[in-house]
């Protein structure tokens, strides 16, 4: 079964009763949150068919389980952001079929062991991207940098 797909102005105008005329929410869902594929066609109108993505996704899983949960009743919970409000990235992510996309939010990342060399900061640099085209976002330990004054095999002899 093919599913519609919908133009910008129809998703925004959908997601703009839904949010009762709040523009923002409106543009930001449909920019960050409605689910598009790689060319960018988006397939939700409003939150409503993202609530009910997510409901549908949760109960797959919950149905394993004693008892599950319904659509209906994890939708119930997610409509309107009421009791249930998932972050941006499983907004995206749960039950999307058209991109890989992390559930995860936000990430530290760092290097265990010796983290000042070209080659842990390449490694880290690496970590991060991929994080960051997966929608992650990225925070960095940086516990392991030398205090100034430390000593330095350079010239400059300390650190700055």
């Amino acid at each position: 079964m093919e599913k519609k797909i919908y133009s910008y102005d129809e998703a925004y105008e959908a997601s703009l009763r839904y949010f009762q005329g709040d523009e923002l929410a409106a543009r930001v869902w449909v920019n960050k949150y409605a689910v598009k594929d790689s060319f960018g066609n988006i397939y939700e109108k409003s939150p409503e068919d993202m609530h009910w993505r997510i409901a549908n996704e949760v109960a797959r899983i919950e149905a394993k389980y004693p008892n599950p949960l319904s659509s209906e009743e994890l939708f119930d919970l997610f409509d309107h952001f009421k009791y249930i409000v998932p972050q941006g990235s499983p907004m995206t992510g749960i039950g999307n079929n058209y991109q890989v996309a992390s559930l995860s939010n936000c990430f530290v990342i760092g290097v265990d062991g010796e983290a000042d060399s070209y080659g842990a900061i390449f490694k880290v640099d690496e970590e991060q991207v991929q994080l960051m085209k997966r929608r992650g976002g990225v925070g960095h330990d940086l516990s392991h940098i030398r205090p100034k004054g430390s000593p330095v095999k350079n010239s400059a002899l300390t650190s700055t």
